[in-house]
């Protein structure tokens, strides 16, 4: 396929997007996404990552398989995920559960800075070199534990999860910084909630449950 194809079924996505934010107004209590957000999925070359042999069916509003039983998230899910984040050009984002990458470029070009974690080797590799390919050089990528954080860059003014835990970790929530704001889909697998966590200036935290997901579970290497 060519880049004018992608462009065109980019537009497409987009479209789509915006059609299911308006039928999404009761849950999200608005009409349309932040513009910054929409830019950003206009930007991203979503086809440059996922497999290969997926290319063709990059700007389909759904997830797609990246291999070792893991899932680039629906574009729409992407975008109301990345709004409900309120990034801010100047703000230091937490994301758990790079993938190939995708969701860091996002990510990338709203906030100063990225930093991501991800539990599989061989899938943060190839998210490093995808990203480098693009372009998008403010990104850190670390291997590990994703329900630990990333304690030595804390605390962060944004949290992004992509991946679903039962409970929201802990340790998550103390590397928040007052008045940030974390997104996390959350709940039993056949439950889950997306989940807008806040914190106040004083420390105390507030949930509102947006609606219902399907995530892949976040993986924690310390449980038997």
């Amino acid at each position: 396929m060519s880049e004018s194809d992608f462009t065109l079924l980019q537009q497409r996505m987009l479209a789509e997007i915006a059609a299911k934010t308006v039928f999404s107004t009761t849950y999200l209590g608005k009409a349309a996404l932040d513009p910054r957000v929409m830019n950003a999925m206009a930007t991203v070359p979503r086809h440059a990552f996922v497999p290969f042999e997926l290319r063709p069916y990059a700007y389909v509003d759904s997830p797609l398989p990246i291999g070792y039983r893991k899932t680039i998230s629906q574009p729409f899910i992407v975008a109301v995920m990345t709004d409900l984040l309120g990034v801010q050009p100047t703000d230091t984002v937490l994301e758990i559960g790079t993938g190939l990458g995708y969701q860091s470029a996002i990510l990338s070009g709203l906030a100063r800075r990225v930093f991501t974690v991800e539990i599989i080797e061989e899938l943060a590799e190839q998210a490093a070199q995808r990203l480098a390919d693009q372009g998008y050089d403010n990104v850190e990528i670390r291997i590990g534990n994703g329900c630990h954080g990333w304690p030595e860059r804390a605390p962060f003014d944004r949290i992004l999860v992509t991946a679903a835990p039962e409970l929201i970790p802990s340790a998550l929530i103390y590397q928040l910084k007052p008045g940030g704001t974390m997104v996390i889909p959350a709940g039993l697998p056949d439950a889950q909630q997306l989940i807008q966590l806040k914190k106040d200036a004083q420390g105390s935290v507030t949930t509102r449950e947006v609606f219902q997901v399907l995530f892949s579970t976040l993986e924690d290497d310390t449980l038997p």
